[in-house]
C-alpha cells in the first residue's frame, strides 16, 4: 500500500475537483491502471474521493453552478450555437429541449412555426410562450432549484409515452475518455431517457465545457447524431 501516492492522488482531485483515471495514471505511469482503480477504492472507503466511471471527484465538488451563473457564462457562445441548432429544426416536426440554458437561447430566437415542442425546463416553456404556432408541453417532474430542471420518475415515465423527432440536450462536460457529462443523476437518467427516444438527437456543447468532466455520464460520442460547439 502506498500511502504517498493516494496522498498525492487526493491533493490532485482537490485541486482540480474532478479528475479521470487517464489523468491520475499518468502522474504515475510506473504503475497499472488496476492500481490506481484500488487506490481510489482505499480514498473513497476513508471519505476523501467519491469514484464514478472514468473518474473521481473531490467530497467538496459542488457539482453544476446554480442556474443564474450559467445565465452569465459565455453568452455569445451559446448564441452562436442557438443559431447553428436552428438549422436543424423543420416545421411539423416533435422537438425536446433540455433546461440548458443553450436551450433558453434557442427558445428566445425560434420562430413562429408550427411544431411540438416538449421541454423539462420552466424558464424554456415561459419563453416560448410569446410564440402563437408551437405546442408546447412541459413535462411533469421535481425541480431542482439549483438549474431549474424537471426530473424523477414522473418526468421518465411521461417520456416513455412520447415520440420525439429531434432533441437537443446541453451538456456540463465534455470529455474523449468519458463522453457528455453531467452534474447530477436525476438530469443524467433524463437526458439519457431522451436519447434513447429520439429520432435524431443533438448535443450543444460550448467551448468552455470542452475537456471539461462532471460526475455522470449520458453519453458517448458515438450515441448521438450532431455535436454543436461555438468553437
Amino acid at each position: 500500500m502506498n500511502t504517498l501516492r493516494q496522498t498525492r492522488i487526493k491533493e490532485y482531485i482537490e485541486h482540480k475537483s474532478v479528475a479521470t483515471i487517464k489523468e491520475l495514471h499518468a502522474l504515475f505511469p510506473e504503475v497499472s491502471l488496476m492500481t490506481i482503480h484500488r487506490d481510489l477504492d482505499i480514498l473513497e472507503d476513508i471519505g476523501a474521493v467519491v469514484k464514478f466511471r472514468g473518474g473521481a471527484r473531490s467530497v467538496r465538488y459542488s457539482s453544476d453552478p446554480e442556474f443564474n451563473v450559467r445565465m452569465r457564462e459565455n453568452n455569445m457562445g451559446k448564441i452562436q450555437i442557438a443559431r447553428k441548432a436552428l438549422e436543424l429544426i423543420q416545421p411539423h416536426t416533435a422537438i425536446f429541449l433540455d433546461a440548458s440554458t443553450t436551450n433558453l437561447a434557442l427558445a428566445k430566437i425560434l420562430p413562429d412555426m408550427h411544431l411540438n415542442i416538449i421541454t423539462t425546463g420552466p424558464s424554456i416553456a415561459l419563453e416560448l410562450c410569446r410564440l402563437h404556432n408551437p405546442v408546447v408541453t412541459l413535462c411533469c417532474g421535481t425541480i431542482n432549484r439549483k438549474n431549474l430542471a424537471l426530473s424523477g420518475q414522473n418526468t421518465l415515465e411521461m417520456l416513455d409515452k412520447i415520440n420525439i423527432d429531434m432533441a437537443f440536450i446541453g451538456v456540463s462536460g465534455c470529455n474523449l475518455e468519458a463522453g457528455f457529462t453531467c452534474g447530477t443523476e436525476s438530469d443524467m437518467l433524463v437526458k439519457r431517457k431522451v436519447i434513447q427516444k429520439a429520432r435524431r438527437s443533438v448535443v450543444m456543447c460550448g467551448r468552455d465545457k470542452l475537456s471539461c468532466l462532471m460526475p455522470y455520464t449520458f453519453a458517448n460520442f458515438c450515441d448521438v447524431d450532431y455535436v454543436i460547439t461555438d468553437e
